[in-house]
């Protein structure tokens, strides 16, 4: 079995963004506010996404880019925050989670841009109980996914497969947990921001975020 690291080791944060883009940036909420107010609301969640994870402090940061890493926001998150940067590969969500989780070389939480009721409390939560020896920490979200995995060491059977964007990713994901024999700790759910309703939560929850 292997040992859990130490309680003060770091844990990467990788965080998955889509790049600000009218027209690419939060299709699902283009029909309720357009285009061009979908890619503003990207930008200023992708924001708040890179302070929380370098305000939780538990290790270095990585923004994992789509389409490219040359966006002007994310070219300006790395020069004011010395972030990385990093190019998501090709293939589906479990591809890139994947690729994010095997990049760390070790701990990794991996996160999105759409889940601003997240917070550094919560990284470091996350944080603390992959330091405890736990294999995978999960937060899931409302809806029937999740907002947050981090793993110990890298697990593909946890990102291949599965039905993406549906309300069975959880159970998908906890099945693969219990046939691996992987010691899993969950966190009570959070909610992210994908429909109408949750933009009228964010107003609401959230208002420094309102367009």
């Amino acid at each position: 079995m292997d040992m859990p690291p130490p309680i003060d080791s770091p844990v990467s944060i990788a965080i998955l963004a889509k790049a600000p883009i009218p027209g690419y940036a939060n299709t699902r909420l283009i029909p309720a506010i357009g285009a061009h107010a979908a890619a503003a609301l990207q930008e200023r969640l992708t924001d708040r996404a890179v302070a929380t994870a370098l305000a939780a402090k538990v290790g270095p940061v990585t923004v994992w880019c789509t389409p490219d890493a040359t966006h002007s926001t994310f070219v300006r998150l790395a020069i004011r925050e010395r972030i990385t940067l990093r190019v998501q590969p090709q293939g589906d969500l479990g591809a890139r989670m994947l690729a994010a989780t095997a990049a760390g070389n070790g701990p990794v939480l991996v996160i999105g841009t759409d889940c601003p009721a997240l917070t550094e409390l919560h990284l470091r939560g996350a944080a603390s109980a992959l330091r405890e020896g736990n294999d995978i920490i999960i937060i899931p979200a409302e809806d029937g996914g999740y907002v947050l995995i981090g793993t110990r060491t890298a697990q593909p059977t946890l990102f291949s497969g599965i039905a993406w964007g549906t309300k069975s990713v959880l159970a998908e994901t906890r099945a693969r947990i219990v046939e691996r024999l992987l010691v899993l700790t969950e966190r009570p759910p959070l909610w992210d921001v994908d429909t109408e309703d949750d933009l009228a939560r964010l107003e609401r929850e959230l208002p420094e975020l309102k367009l």
